[in-house]
C-alpha cells in the first residue's frame, strides 16, 4: 500500500515539474489623444478686454475662448475678480501662463500704462497662485503674443496693435524681454502709442491711422533690420496687407494666447 501512494507522488511531482503557469497579459491602456502631458490655462490681460483659454501639451486649445470686458477702472482686485469668474467656468488645467500689458520682472507689474497705476508693485503671479492653487508665470503681452508667432530666425519683432502699442524683439527665438517701444518718441513730440494707439485711431480714422502704421514700421526697420516684422493686437484686422511691406505678417490676435504655453518651456 505504501509502494503504491508513493509511485502515484513520484507521478505527480513528475507531471508537475516544467509545467508552466500561464496568467493572463496586463492590459495598457493608451491615454487618449492631447491628455498627456499638463494643461496650460492661458490668460490675455488686456486694456478692453479680459481672455482665457486651455492648452493641452501639445499647445492644442481645448475649449472654445472665454473673453469679458476689462472692468473701469481697471485696479488688481476689480481685474482679479473678473478672472476668478472666468476661472471657474474653465475646464481642468495644471498651470497658468498671464500676458499683461506692461513691464513685468519676476512675475511683478512694474508699469501698466493702460490699466490703473495701482498696478505697480503688484506681485500677478503670487496672486494668480493663491487664486487658482496651481503655478503661474507673468510676462508682457507683446512677448506672449511673440512666442506664438514667431519662426526663430533671425531678428524678429513683433508689435501688437490694440488699446495700446505693444512690441517684442527675438534674435534666433530668443526673447528681449519688456521691449517697451510704444512710449518712445516718434514725431512731433508723440510717442509710436500717440499716432497708433486706439485713441489715436478712433480721433484720426482708418485711413490715416494705416498711415501712421506704416511710417512707424518704416522707421523702425533701419533701426532693427529686423528679417520679419508681426503685427497682431485685436486693430491688426484694419490693416490692408497689400499697403505693407513684404517682410510683414498680420497675424492672428489669439497667438496671445497660444503663445502662453511657451513661457514653460
Amino acid at each position: 500500500m505504501a509502494k503504491t501512494v508513493a509511485r502515484k507522488a513520484a507521478r505527480r511531482a513528475k507531471k508537475a515539474v516544467g509545467t508552466r503557469v500561464e496568467r493572463k497579459a496586463r492590459v495598457t491602456r493608451r491615454p487618449r489623444a492631447g491628455s498627456e502631458g499638463p494643461r496650460t490655462l492661458t490668460i490675455d490681460i488686456g486694456g478692453t478686454g479680459l481672455k482665457m483659454l486651455v492648452l493641452d501639451a501639445r499647445g492644442r486649445p481645448v475649449n472654445e475662448r472665454a473673453r469679458v470686458a476689462t472692468p473701469q477702472p481697471a485696479t488688481p482686485a476689480s481685474v482679479l475678480r473678473a478672472l476668478k469668474t472666468l476661472i471657474a467656468s474653465q475646464p481642468r488645467f495644471d498651470r497658468v501662463s498671464v500676458g499683461f500689458p506692461g513691464v513685468v520682472h519676476d512675475g511683478v507689474v512694474k508699469t501698466a500704462p493702460n490699466l490703473a497705476p495701482s498696478w505697480h508693485g503688484h506681485d500677478l503671479a503670487k496672486a494668480l497662485r493663491t487664486a487658482t492653487r496651481k503655478p503661474a508665470r507673468v510676462c508682457n503681452d507683446a512677448d506672449v503674443q511673440g512666442l506664438g508667432d514667431i519662426a526663430g530666425k533671425g531678428v524678429e519683432l513683433v508689435l501688437t496693435l490694440g488699446t495700446g502699442l505693444g512690441s517684442a524683439l527675438f534674435v534666433d527665438g530668443r526673447l528681449v524681454p519688456n521691449l517697451e517701444l510704444g512710449h518712445h518718441p516718434f514725431r512731433h513730440g508723440r510717442t509710436y502709442e500717440d499716432l497708433v494707439g486706439k485713441a489715436a485711431l478712433e480721433k484720426a480714422g482708418k485711413k490715416r491711422w494705416r498711415k501712421h502704421v506704416r511710417a512707424a514700421i518704416a522707421q523702425l526697420d533701419p533701426i532693427f533690420n529686423y528679417r520679419t516684422i508681426y503685427l497682431g493686437g485685436g486693430n491688426a484686422r484694419l490693416l490692408k496687407p497689400a499697403d505693407l511691406p513684404k517682410n510683414a505678417r498680420i497675424t492672428s490676435n489669439e497667438a496671445g494666447l497660444l503663445g502662453g504655453i511657451a513661457l514653460w518651456r
